[in-house]
């Protein structure tokens, strides 16, 4: 979940983004940023209060191979106001927005064994059908639902897994 200072970052890179017509120039540029500060050791130099903030600005700025001039301008702003650590959170609200516009639900669908291609298109058209968005599929495999499957968009679970059943006949059966 994101703070309410990520989610400010987040619109307010988003509505530049959109200004400029470059969305998903930005979601990459928030990926690298994301990245870089994601390194346990970078992160570590660059939240260090006694370094000089601007020491550590500047070590930023001195890698242009890294960023490019708008994202060194963003890793620069989140290491002054002390938001590296916010990085992986305004990146996915920045996403979710960008998602949001564009019409599109990312969703994850977990299954014990891996879906054949035929199976895959079908879950996401039908999704896609049922939600009126496009739909970008996500799909995990983890033995440990036995059977069926695990669906996440959003803030809604769907769980027909096999395992979850059996849970829930366990219940049952302990109740009575």
């Amino acid at each position: 979940m994101a703070t309410a200072a990520a989610r400010r970052y987040a619109k307010a890179v988003f509505e530049l983004a959109q200004q400029e017509g470059k969305v998903d120039e930005w979601a990459r540029r928030l990926a690298r940023v994301r990245e870089l500060f994601s390194d346990p050791q970078v992160a570590a130099v660059l939240t260090n209060p006694t370094i000089a903030t601007e020491q550590r600005e500047g070590l930023v700025a001195a890698a242009p191979h890294v960023l490019d001039e708008e994202g060194t301008n963003l890793a620069r702003l989140l290491i002054e106001t002390g938001r590296v650590v916010q990085a992986p959170a305004i990146e996915e609200e920045y996403q979710r927005l960008a998602d949001e516009a564009a019409g599109r639900v990312r969703a994850t669908v977990t299954t014990a064994i891996e879906l054949e291609r035929a199976d895959r298109d079908r879950v996401e058209k039908e999704l896609s059908a049922r939600l009126g968005k496009d739909v970008q599929l996500t799909l995990v495999v983890d033995p440990r639902i036995l059977g069926g499957l695990k669906l996440q968009y959003g803030d809604r679970v769907v769980d027909a897994s096999v395992a979850t059943r059996l849970q829930q006949l366990r219940r049952r059966l302990a109740a009575t």
